[in-house]
C-alpha cells in the first residue's frame, strides 16, 4: 500500500509528516528514489551549488552519498505555513579515510499543490567529530521511530 500524499495546505501535523517521509528518503540514500519527492524543474540551492531538475538532483546525490558514508540523517520541523516548510537537521557520516562528521544544517522548502518539492535551499555547516561522539548507531537505513530527535539529543 502506497502512502497517502501530503500535500499544502500543511497543518502541523501534516508537516511533521512530511519532514519524516522525506528523513525516510534520505537515509535511503537511493538518488532515484529520492529525486521522485521533487518537481522536474525544482531548484535546488545546495550550500554554494545550485541544481535544477531531478537529473541534476541525481547526480548530486550519488556523488554526495559516495563521499559521506555510513551517512545517518535527523530532521525536524522548524516552521511551516501553506505551502511552505523550514526544517533543521544533522547528520553523521565519515570520509573514505575513516574520518567522522557532523553535519548541521537549515532548509527552506517549497512545494507545488501535489505535494512535490519545488524550491529546496539548504544551508549546512560540517563539524569533525571523534568516533566515540557519535550519536547516530542505527542500522544503515530509515531510524527507528524510538531514537532520540534532534531536540532530545540537544541539538
Amino acid at each position: 500500500m502506497t502512502a497517502q500524499p501530503l500535500v499544502p495546505p500543511f497543518t502541523r501535523e501534516t508537516a511533521v509528516a512530511k519532514v519524516r517521509r522525506a528523513e525516510d528518503a534520505w537515509n535511503s540514500r537511493d538518488p532515484q528514489s529520492v529525486a521522485l519527492a521533487y518537481t522536474p524543474d525544482s531548484r535546488w540551492r545546495n550550500r554554494s551549488e545550485w541544481l535544477q531538475g531531478r537529473e541534476e538532483i541525481v547526480g548530486f546525490l550519488t556523488r554526495k552519498w559516495a563521499r559521506e558514508l555510513s551517512y545517518r540523517l535527523v530532521k525536524e520541523l522548524w516552521a511551516h505555513d501553506d505551502d511552505r516548510i523550514a526544517v533543521r537537521f544533522a547528520y553523521e557520516w565519515h570520509d573514505d579515510t575513516g574520518r567522522w562528521f557532523r553535519s548541521f544544517g537549515n532548509e527552506n522548502w517549497e512545494f507545488d499543490g501535489a505535494g512535490l518539492m519545488r524550491v529546496r535551499h539548504a544551508s549546512i555547516n560540517d563539524v569533525p567529530i571523534e568516533e566515540p561522539a557519535r550519536r547516530y548507531h542505527w542500522p544503515l537505513g530509515r531510524r527507528p521511530d524510538g531514537h532520540p530527535g534532534l531536540s532530545e539529543l540537544g541539538f
